[in-house]
């Protein structure tokens, strides 16, 4: 198991929000995700700041588009350093291969590549969303393991998907094929909307590689005190 599996999602309108939160998380060194608002507010310099301060990152934009706009973008953002980037499976394997060309152009010389990972259905479509909206038929799990399939195709290292789909897929296409699951909560914490939801003790079970969480710790009193009861979740630690 990874020593720090927990990604704690930024989910602030500026920098200021977010170093108020981490001013309150002491010294720990953390997993954060930067998602479209923080990025899109103060652009690559937070990616910068965040990495000076000594956390890792997960920049979560979730690239779709033609393969060379992908490319050229990913080279772009490899130039930031961050630990962690994604696309949406959605694009196809040529557009998740020309992710990747990009992400190896794009990482200095003498850095390592930072993961790739694919989005196959996001944790807030449920399934009458993807079937009766998006037009996709079969069932949820379905389309996370077709997707996951394609995504391990084109040479990425691993999905987003839900704690639920996490061990089947774990067992189709390897152990060191990375899952990163959403939609972490505390028990006893609201759904919000998030559909396929679950407890770190859960995703444990599940075999998660990393487990991402937001207004569970964020939206609390004492963010800190929420943090670490996830990971003592996580390890089994019972208090």
């Amino acid at each position: 198991m990874h020593r720090n599996p927990i990604i704690i999602a930024l989910d602030f309108e500026n920098k200021a929000e977010a170093d108020r939160f981490l001013k309150g998380m002491g010294s720990e060194k953390l997993y954060v995700k930067t998602g479209m608002e923080l990025f899109y507010k103060e652009g690559p310099a937070v990616i910068e700041w965040l990495k000076e301060e000594g956390h890792q990152v997960f920049l979560d934009l979730k690239l779709h588009d033609i393969p060379n706009t992908v490319k050229r973008a990913m080279k772009v953002l490899a130039s930031l350093q961050p630990d962690m980037v994604n696309v949406h499976a959605a694009g196809g394997r040529a557009m998740m291969e020309a992710a990747m060309e990009g992400l190896i152009s794009g990482t200095p010389a003498g850095q390592k590549r930072p993961h790739l990972i694919g989005v196959t259905q996001l944790t807030s479509t449920s399934q009458r969303v993807m079937n009766e909206e998006l037009l996709i038929n079969g069932s949820v799990d379905e389309a996370v393991h077709h997707y996951s399939a394609l995504v391990k195709q084109a040479g990425l290292d691993g999905v987003v998907c839900s704690v639920w789909e996490s061990k089947q897929i774990k067992k189709e296409f390897g152990p060191d094929f990375m899952t990163i699951t959403p939609g972490i909560r505390l028990s006893g914490d609201a759904e919000g909307d998030q559909s396929r939801v679950a407890t770190p003790e859960m995703a444990r079970n599940e075999n998660s590689t990393y487990l991402v969480a937001g207004r569970s710790i964020t939206q609390k009193e004492h963010p800190l005190n929420a943090y670490i009861k996830m990971q003592m979740d996580w390890e089994g630690v019972k208090i």
